[in-house]
C-alpha cells in the first residue's frame, strides 16, 4: 500500500517545579495497576499478581493513591490534521470548516506533514521509540459535534511508544530539597479533535461550531506512576514547557490547547489496586491538582464509610469500537539509512533530520543556567516558568557588567515582584532589559547605593522613557565620593549623639544602625551604608 499523501503546513507562531505534600498518598514501588489509555475499557498496564492483604505498618499511610494521565495537546499548525482549513482561536463560528471537516460524501483525508513532524519531535524529546510504521483507526462514537460519527486516531499502532517524562518536585520545606521523579510515557498518537457544542439554556437549544473539528492533536498517555495531584500538575507543567520549547504545541491551557484527563484509584498498601474513576477535560494545572486530591479523598471517605467506588469512565467496547481507517494507508517513517533513493523530500519524514532540529529542552536549560551562572536550581526553575523571563534575564546579562548572581537577584526579586504586584506579563513591563542593565552598572561601579538603586527602579517603573542616569541626576542620588567629607560627617554625628555612642558601647549592636541612618540622612542618602559603617567602626575603635 502506498504511503499516505503528506500536506506541507508551517507551524503557527506563538509552570516545572512544585512542592509536594501529597496528603493521604505516599510514594510506592513500581506501579502494577492500570489506567485508561484513552480508549474506553482498556488498561495501559497489564495487571500483575499482588501480595496478600496486610495491615499497614506503624507510620505507614492507611491508603495509597494511583494516578495516571491522558493529555491532549493541540499541535501548533496553521491548518488541520486532514484538511486545509485554517486553525485560528476564537474565529467566528463555522467559519473555518472544509467539506472534509463537515464529513460531506466523497471527501478524503490528506495528512498534514507538520503534524507528523510535531509528533516525532515530541516523541524524541520524551525518549520514546518512534515506530517506523504506524496506523490510523476509526474510533466510533456518536456526538452531535462529530459529524462523521467517528474520530480518526491511532489506537493499534501509534507513532511513538515507551518514553519517559522527568520532573522535579520539592519534598521538604526548604527550596533546596528537590528530587527528580519520572513518569513513563506509554504512547503518543495523532488524532483529530471534535467540534464544540454550545448550549443555549435560555432558548433550550444546542448550537454546533465545527471550527475545532479536525484540528490535529497529540494524545500522550502517561502510566499510573504518580500518587497525588501536585505530582500530576508538576508533570503537566514540565510537559507544557517541553512542548513550547519544541514549538510542537503552544500548550495554552486557557485556550484549550492542553487538556488533561486523570485516572484515579485508591487502595490499602499491599492490597490489589482499587476501581478507578476518570476526571475529564481539565485545562488548568492548579485545578488538575485540586481535582485529583479531591477525588482521592472522596474515594477514601466512600470506602471508609462502607461504600464502593464505581468505574465512572464511559464504557467502550474495543472489539466493536475500532476499525482500520480505510482512506489512510500506514504512515511510514524513515531514517537516513533507510530513506528510499529518489524519494520526494516533501513526501517522507526523516527521523534523523528531526532529531538534529531538536532545541535545548527545559531540563537541559535549567542545568546550563545553574552551571553557567552559579544560580540555585529553584531560581532556574522560576526563570523558565514565567513566560519571557528567561529572555529578559539573558538580555540583561548581555548588557551589564554586574555579576550574574546580582542580576539573578534583581530579576527574580525586584523585577518579578513588581510584575506580580501589578499582575503584568514580562512583555508588559515598563522597565526594559537595557534600563535594568544600566541601573545595575551604576550600582556595580558604586555610583549609587543599593537603597538609591531601588529608588531609581521605582522611578523607572513609573516614568517609562527615562534612563537610570537621568533619574540619578534629577534626584541627586549619586554616592558621596569624597572620603574626607564622609569622615567629617561621621565624626560630627558621633559627637552630636553621645547617648547613641554610649548605648553601642554598652553592648547594643543595633545602635550602629541608628548612627548609619543619621549619617545617611545628613548626606541625603548619597552615602553607601557599608562605607559609612566601616568609617564609624574605625572611628569608634580609635
Amino acid at each position: 500500500m502506498a504511503a499516505p499523501m503528506l500536506r506541507w503546513c508551517c507551524p503557527g507562531r506563538r509552570f516545572a517545579f512544585a512542592r509536594v505534600g501529597c496528603g493521604s498518598c505516599h510514594r510506592r514501588g513500581p506501579p502494577t495497576g492500570s489506567t485508561s489509555n484513552g480508549k474506553r475499557g482498556q488498561s495501559s498496564v497489564a495487571q500483575q499478581p499482588h501480595i496478600t492483604a496486610q495491615k499497614p505498618r506503624k507510620g505507614e499511610p492507611e491508603w495509597a493513591a494511583v494516578v495516571g494521565l491522558e493529555i491532549h495537546a493541540q499541535i501548533a499548525s496553521n491548518s488541520k490534521l486532514f484538511s486545509g482549513s485554517q486553525v485560528c482561536f476564537a474565529a467566528p463560528p463555522n467559519s473555518l470548516v472544509s467539506f472534509f471537516d463537515a464529513s460531506l460524501p466523497g471527501t478524503l483525508p490528506v495528512l498534514n506533514r507538520r503534524c507528523v513532524e510535531a509528533a516525532v519531535m515530541t516523541g524524541l524529546a520524551l525518549d520514546c521509540h518512534i515506530n517506523r510504521k504506524s496506523l490510523f483507526d476509526r474510533k466510533h462514537y456518536f456526538y452531535a459535534d462529530l459529524p462523521a460519527g467517528y474520530q480518526i486516531t491511532q489506537q493499534r499502532l501509534p507513532i511513538a511508544v515507551n518514553g519517559s517524562l522527568a520532573y522535579s518536585v520539592y519534598v521538604g520545606r526548604k527550596p533546596s530539597q528537590m528530587v527528580t521523579r519520572t513518569v513513563r510515557v506509554k504512547q503518543i498518537q495523532l488524532e483529530q479533535d471534535s467540534g464544540k457544542s454550545l448550549h443555549d439554556d435560555l432558548r433550550s437549544q444546542t448550537l454546533i461550531d465545527l471550527n475545532r473539528a479536525g484540528i490535529g492533536l497529540l494524545e500522550l498517555v502517561l502510566e499510573p506512576d504518580m500518587s497525588c495531584g501536585e505530582e500530576a500538575a508538576t508533570a503537566v507543567r514540565e510537559l507544557q514547557l517541553i512542548l513550547q520549547a519544541l514549538g510542537t504545541s503552544q500548550a495554552n491551557m486557557a485556550e484549550g490547547q492542553l487538556r488533561v484527563d486523570a485516572n484515579i484509584s485508591v487502595h490499602r498498601p499491599g492490597e490489589p489496586l482499587g476501581i478507578r474513576t476518570e476526571v475529564k477535560n481539565l485545562n488548568s494545572a492548579r485545578f488538575l491538582a485540586k481535582a485529583i486530591d479531591y477525588e482521592i479523598q472522596r474515594q477514601i471517605n466512600e470506602l471508609e464509610n462502607g461504600g464502593e467506588i464505581l468505574n465512572e469512565t464511559r464504557s467502550f467496547d474495543f472489539k466493536l469500537g475500532f476499525m482500520p481507517e480505510p482512506n489512510l494507508p500506514p504512515l511510514l517513517l524513515y531514517d537516513s539509512g533507510s530513506l528510499p533513493s529518489g524519494a520526494d523530500p516533501q513526501q517522507v519524514i526523516n527521523i534523523d533530520q528531526l532529531r538534529e532540529r531538536l532545541p535545548e529542552l527545559p531540563r537541559v536549560t535549567r542545568q546550563r543556567l545553574v552551571q553557567q551562572y552559579g544560580m540555585l536550581p529553584e531560581h532556574s526553575c522560576v526563570l523558565l516558568n514565567e513566560v519571557g523571563l528567561l529572555e529578559f534575564f539573558q538580555n540583561v546579562i548581555k548588557e551589564t557588567r554586574a555579576e550574574p548572581k546580582k542580576v539573578t537577584s534583581w530579576v527574580l526579586n525586584t523585577f518579578l515582584g513588581f510584575l506580580k504586584q501589578q499582575n503584568l506579563a514580562v512583555s508588559e513591563s515598563p522597565v526594559t532589559p537595557s534600563a535594568l542593565a544600566e541601573l545595575l552598572d551604576l550600582l556595580d561601579r558604586k555610583a549609587i547605593s543599593a537603597p538609591a538603586a531601588k529608588q531609581v527602579f521605582e522611578e523607572l517603573w513609573r516614568n517609562e522613557g527615562k534612563t537610570p542616569a537621568q533619574i540619578v541626576a534629577e534626584k541627586k542620588l549619586e554616592l558621596l565620593q569624597d572620603p574626607e567629607a564622609l569622615e567629617q560627617l561621621c565624626r560630627s554625628t558621633l559627637e552630636a549623639h553621645p547617648d547613641v555612642v554610649m548605648d553601642l558601647k554598652r553592648g547594643n549592636p543595633r545602635a550602629i544602625n541608628k548612627l548609619i541612618g543619621l549619617v545617611r540622612k545628613a548626606t541625603l542618602g548619597r552615602a553607601d551604608p557599608t562605607a559609612i559603617k566601616e568609617v564609624l567602626e574605625r572611628q569608634l575603635s580609635s
